[in-house]
This record gives structure tokens, C-alpha cells and sequence, in this order.
């Protein structure tokens, strides 16, 4: 009887066509000032308030919040090649070029085939070196009981690891110089989020003078390094030389130094600024649980056995590695990520207009009690394997996924490791009880007034 009976239309729209939720006061200026002064609250309530998917306005601009491992699979896997660099990485073209940051298509594809090798594995016991040497370094100049702030300290000693790795320079002697450089250009880049950012960047303001001194010095030194490296012709084993040295697998021709001079930037600047937060914010978590710094102390005990560490440690520090996954995942570096839109898509059932954005903030997945019970809890033993198997995969992504997945990840999870064993085997650090400790979501997710804490030498 069923199969004569006259089919029915539907009633219910397909999914694609259904409403997307989200504020009323869609493009308000309030809306916008809220997502400037304190863009985790504001994302953070949005979530709560709509679900996993979610959209507001800046100005006429549509914005639309993803919060699940699915939604981060369709944004940065399956559609990846319909979807180009959030605003704010585009803007950031006029510090950083076509790097691998911000470049796009088949010329990124190409960048990305040259600039690889720089990450070899065959490369990674030198970098190890490196790493190690420069944290010791590092540690020889701490005092017991002096007052410091870590975030300076891990700034310091990325950014010497960042000068021998990719240049085999000592940066040590220009690092106040050079700190203030980077400050400063991150300071603009954090700007370049503004909707009004491209007025801002080309007005004679305190803050763009400052930017425009600090990128020529940078420009100038990495420049200098380029040529003379050039004419050398040598191999000196870094990344500098590997990018020098590229050639693309079908015979084309390796990088200009245009090309190489917006890699090296792209790395000099990525490359430092979010190892030194993720060893900030470890530091930070490891002041305040002294039970798991203790589990930390006794596995760099048993293993380097009062050695140095080496690269052969570097995948036996288990739960080393378990800490700073932990600590990425409640204060990941690079907090959120922004896709364009290039054409109309469908996300997860929802239909999204081309050039519309669309974020995927890391920050707040990484939060999603469905996955990680007692989220705000810091809990290393989250990362053993049977946990982890459990989970799916785009719950945690700091360093991206899909073929936009970060180049140096290999690299800075064995330097986070090896830093970070090289320092607690010695040291532990405690809270300065006065000192604010603030988050600062920018371009990365810094401790707004700096982490200041008490060294303590360990016996």
C-alpha cells in the first residue's frame, strides 16, 4: 500500500538552509568594541549562548564561530583549497611578504615543497644541539631566589635559538635590541585585527613609526645575512642555508632572495614568538601544581640522570612532553584560527557565503568538556595513549591541520621538550603573589603584563 501512496513534500528546509544563530544587534558597534577589548570573552559567551556554530558581524563583514572537530576538519582539510588566510594574516603580507604564513595557492604549494628540507629529521640533531647549548647558556645566568620575568626569559632564549638554528648567528648581544624590534612589530600586527587597520598602518602615529624602525633594522640585518651567505656559497647545516640551497622537485629554479627573505622573516618572527609562550604558560601551570612539577622532576631525574639532556632523550621525556601538550592545550600560542571563505561552501550543514570568515579559535575547542572532562583541570595524564585514542583527532590542533599545518611542528615540539628539560632539571620557579597574570589573545596568547615568578635552584 506504501509503495502507491503519493510521496509528500517536505516542509522541513534541507540543512544547509537553516538559520544560522547568533545576536540580534548583528554589526553593532558594540559587538565590535566587545571583539576588540576582549575577544575570548566575547567568543567565549557566543559559543555558550548558540552552540557550535554561531555568527556576528564587524561592520557589514560576516563572521561565523565553528567549535567542533568536525567543523575544524571541513574549514582546514576537506575545503581547505576553497578557503584563503584569515584578514589579519593577510594584512600581515606587509611585515611578512609571501611567506609560508601568508602566501597562498600553487605559489604556496611551491613554498612549502622548498622550504620542507629545512625540516628534515636528518636536521634535527643539530637543531637539538643548538636547543640545549642555548637553554644552558640560559640557565647559567639565574640566580637562586632572583625575581625575574620568564616571559622575558623564554623570549630571550627563543630568540637564540632562532638566531643559531636558522642564521648560526649569536643574537645574544642584540637581544634587548632586537626584543624591542619584535615587541614592536607584534604590537602592529595585533593592530592589523582592527577593522580600521588599514587607515591606521599608514598614518604617522607613535605606535606605526615605531613599527616601520623596527622592521627595517630586522629587514636590514636578515638582508645582510642573505647576501653574504649567498656569496659564501657554504652549507653552515641551518635553515638559512637549506632555504638558499632549495631546488623544486621538478628542476625549477630554488628561491629568490625576496622569497628567502619573507621565509626567513616568516620564521624568525613565528618561530620564537610561540615556543616562548608555550614555555611561558608551562612554567605558569607548573608554579601552580606541584604535584605534577614534582612527577616532571622525578622522570628528568631518572632519565638525564643528572646529565645534560641529549637528542636521543628527546622521545624518552614522556611525560615532559605530556605537560607542555597539556599546557598548549589550555593556553595554546596560537589561539585561534581565520579561513576566507572564496566561494559559497557548505560547514557542517550550514550554508556560508563566499567572503564571509570563518574561525576556528583552538582556545576554545580545546575546551570542550565532551572531550576533555574537567576542562579547565591541568592534566597531563589527558595525553596517554588510550586517552588520546579516544578523542578525535581535531580536538586538539595547536599548530593547524591540513595541508597549512605548520612546516616547523617537529621542530618546536622537540625544542619545547628539550628546553624544558634542559631548565626544570635545575630550576623550578613560584608566583610573584602581586604581580596580575592576564591573558593577551593578539596574534598569539601572551601573558598581557609579563609572568614574573622566584627562582628556585633545585638540589
Amino acid at each position: 500500500m506504501s509503495a502507491i501512496m503519493p510521496e509528500v513534500p517536505s516542509i522541513v528546509p534541507p540543512p544547509a538552509e537553516r538559520p544560522i544563530p547568533g545576536p540580534r544587534s548583528l554589526g553593532s558597534f558594540r559587538e565590535v568594541i566587545a571583539l576588540r577589548r576582549d575577544p575570548l570573552t566575547f567568543l567565549t559567551r557566543l559559543a555558550r549562548d548558540y552552540g557550535p556554530v554561531s555568527q556576528f558581524r564587524v561592520g557589514k563583514l560576516p563572521f561565523f564561530l565553528f567549535t567542533s572537530p568536525d567543523a575544524v576538519r571541513e574549514i582546514l582539510v576537506t575545503n581547505h583549497d576553497r578557503m584563503h588566510k584569515g584578514r589579519a594574516l593577510q594584512r600581515a603580507k606587509i611585515l611578512l611578504g609571501e611567506g609560508l604564513l601568508t602566501s597562498e595557492e600553487d605559489f604556496h604549494r611551491r613554498q612549502r615543497r622548498l622550504v620542507n628540507p629545512a625540516f628534515h629529521r636528518e636536521r634535527l640533531p643539530g637543531y637539538a644541539r643548538q636547543m640545549i647549548e642555548a637553554a644552558q647558556r640560559a640557565a647559567s645566568t639565574w640566580r637562586d631566589g632572583a625575581q625575574i620575568d620568564i616571559s622575558h626569559e623564554m623570549m630571550t632564549l627563543t630568540l637564540d635559538i632562532v638566531g643559531r638554528t636558522l642564521f648560526s648567528t649569536d643574537l645574544r648581544g642584540q637581544a634587548t635590541e632586537i626584543g624591542q624590534a619584535m615587541h614592536d612589530i607584534m604590537s602592529l600586527m595585533n593592530r592589523m585585527l582592527s577593522p580600521f587597520a588599514a587607515l591606521l598602518n599608514y598614518l604617522p602615529l607613535p605606535g606605526t613609526l615605531r613599527y616601520w624602525r623596527a622592521r627595517f633594522h630586522l629587514e636590514h640585518a636578515v638582508a645582510t645575512m642573505i647576501r653574504e651567505r649567498r656569496a659564501s656559497g657554504r652549507d653552515h647545516g641551518d635553515l638559512l642555508s637549506m632555504l638558499l640551497l632549495a631546488r623544486d622537485e621538478d628542476g625549477g629554479p630554488g628561491m629568490t632572495d625576496q622569497q628567502v627573505r619573507d621565509e626567513a622573516m616568516t620564521l624568525f618572527l613565528a618561530g620564537h614568538e610561540t615556543t616562548a609562550n608555550a614555555l611561558t604558560w608551562t612554567w605558569y601551570l607548573l608554579a601552580q601544581h606541584p604535584e605534577i612539577e614534582a612527577r616532571l622532576h622525578a622522570e628528568l631525574d631518572s632519565v638525564l640522570a643528572g646529565t645534560p639532556p641529549k637528542f636521543e632523550d628527546y622521545r624518552r621525556l614522556s611525560y615532559t612532553e605530556r605537560v607542555l601538550t597539556e599546557s598548549m592545550r589550555l593556553y595554546p600560542p596560537a589561539w585561534i584560527i581565520g579561513r576566507t571563505a572564496m566561494e559559497d561552501l557548505e560547514i557542517t550543514c550550514y550554508r556560508i557565503p563566499a567572503k564571509s570568515i570563518l574561525l576556528t579559535p583552538q582556545y576554545l575547542i580545546h575546551r570542550l568538556p565532551e572531550y576533555f572532562p574537567e576542562p579547565e583541570k591541568f592534566d597531563p595524564d589527558r595525553w596517554l595513549p588510550a586517552a588520546v585514542s579516544a578523542r578525535p583527532k581535531l580536538s586538539y590542533f595547536p599548530f593547524g591541520a591540513g595541508p597549512r599545518q605548520c612546516a616547523g611542528e617537529a621542530f618546536a615540539w622537540m625544542e619545547g621538550v628539550l628546553v624544558l628539560a634542559t631548565l626544570a632539571q635545575h630550576w623550578r620557579a613560584s608566583l610573584l603573589p602581586d604581580r596580575p597574570v592576564e591573558m593577551l589573545p593578539a596574534i598569539t596568547l601572551r601573558p598581557k603584563h609579563g609572568l614574573h615568578v622566584t627562582l628556585h635552584r633545585r638540589d
